[in-house]
């Protein structure tokens, strides 16, 4: 068996609590490797052991690991007896099989009925590496760590730790709805909410038929993407040309843009509230194109009745799309396609739109009916990582209530 010793952060921050999202986070680690074979996940002081088949390779683990929210860092790990001399055998051992000039060990006791403290194991394996090696050590900027971590009824060596996302395990924060273009930014968005523990339903508004299908393609493809995060994201696709086509008809040009997005607001809080979730989810960026501003996006959030949450409001687009690459997402959102929100854009959209404004054009249509029609067409897909038998079910966002 191939054996990780994984540890988190922030959840060992929370009290009384912790249980709950420990418990979460082994059920992720369980999700993340469930067609990996028979792999155990089992909660130990601060940690968890994580065993999985030795025909696993290691850097699909790596992968998996890598993309499961609340784990801070993660090893590769070896055991020996609570014997601290079978402890810096096995330790010289395998940094034998490194090339390295420097060193240092770093060891952690959690159980303090081990005879040696810390920094007993660190002085007692690191004299043992150095003479068999010649290695100098060195405590700042060392080539190889010895990381040693002394439990109840073993001792763990590993000699490399690798980085977690971190955060708060998916689904121990509540439920969100992510408004999901086919962009850079709005999959970003989304992702930062699941950093923080929420899970996101993705909602995406289209023109179909007045426009190609390559926008709902592209929304699929992200939301699989996503679901490597999340386990599960269910898909919201909101039908929009209906909206659009009565605002060009019956509202000044200048705001078409505004009151798009103040329809997709209204028409994802009824979604919202439908699907239990707290708050919207937006990819905007103050100034990043002409809706963005903060005029705008005052008026916008006027028609908002909960929280609208911008977790990329102060980035600018080379940072988001350094996050979208490590994500996954930016190959897929550069691919062209006909996004619902540059059908029918006036050549000067207001850039400093007045809520009394856009109130005053609203009167021209019947904003009831058009959010109400909208969310009874929307269609409903799920996606499952690792990919269920049936990778897409498709039903009414209502009789996905029933």
């Amino acid at each position: 068996m191939t054996t990780l010793v994984v540890h988190y952060h922030e959840i060992a921050l929370k009290g009384r609590n912790r249980p709950f999202f420990v418990e979460k986070l082994a059920q992720n680690l369980r999700r993340a490797t469930a067609d990996l074979g028979e792999v155990r996940v089992q909660a130990l002081a601060a940690r968890f052991l994580l065993e999985a088949p030795d025909s696993v390779p290691w850097p699909l683990l790596q992968e998996r690991l890598s993309r499961v929210f609340g784990v801070a860092n993660y090893a590769r790990a070896a055991a020996v007896g609570r014997d601290l001399d079978a402890l810096c055998a096995a330790a010289v051992a395998a940094a034998r099989e490194r090339s390295f000039a420097s060193f240092r060990v770093s060891a952690k006791r959690s159980d303090k009925t081990f005879p040696a403290t810390s920094g007993d194991v660190e002085r007692a394996v690191g004299a043992a590496v150095q003479a068999a090696t010649g290695a100098r050590v060195d405590l700042e900027r060392p080539e190889l760590t010895i990381f040693v971590e002394v439990l109840r009824d073993r001792v763990f060596y590993a000699l490399e730790k690798l980085r977690g996302p971190g955060g708060f395990p998916v689904g121990s924060s509540g439920r969100v709805l992510a408004l999901l273009s086919g962009g850079i930014d709005s999959p970003v968005a989304a992702a930062r909410l699941m950093k923080r523990g929420c899970t996101a339903l993705l909602a995406h508004f289209h023109a179909f038929p007045l426009q190609d299908h390559s926008t709902i393609d592209k929304a699929r493809e992200l939301a699989r993407q996503l679901s490597r995060y999340q386990f599960r994201s269910r898909l919201l696709l909101v039908p929009f040309a209906t909206v659009q086509q009565t605002i060009v008809a019956r509202c000044p040009a200048p705001l078409r843009v505004v009151l798009y997005r103040r329809f997709m607001v209204r028409i994802a809080e009824a979604l919202a509230r439908r699907h239990r979730a707290k708050a919207l989810v937006t990819g905007e960026s103050v100034g990043q194109v002409a809706s963005q501003t903060l005029d705008n996006l005052s008026v916008i959030d006027a028609a908002a009745r909960g929280p609208v949450l911008r977790p990329l409001i102060g980035m600018d687009k080379d940072e988001i799309a350094q996050e979208a690459r490590r994500l996954g997402t930016f190959e897929i959102s550069v691919l062209p396609d006909q996004d619902c929100c540059q059908l029918f854009v006036p050549r000067h959209p207001a850039t400093a739109a007045r809520l009394a404004e856009a109130v005053a054009a609203e009167q021209a249509l019947d904003v009831e009916g058009l959010e109400a029609e909208a969310v009874r067409e929307a269609r409903e897909e799920c996606f499952d990582f690792p990919a269920a038998p049936a990778q897409a079910i498709i039903r009414r966002p209502r009789e996905a209530e029933a």
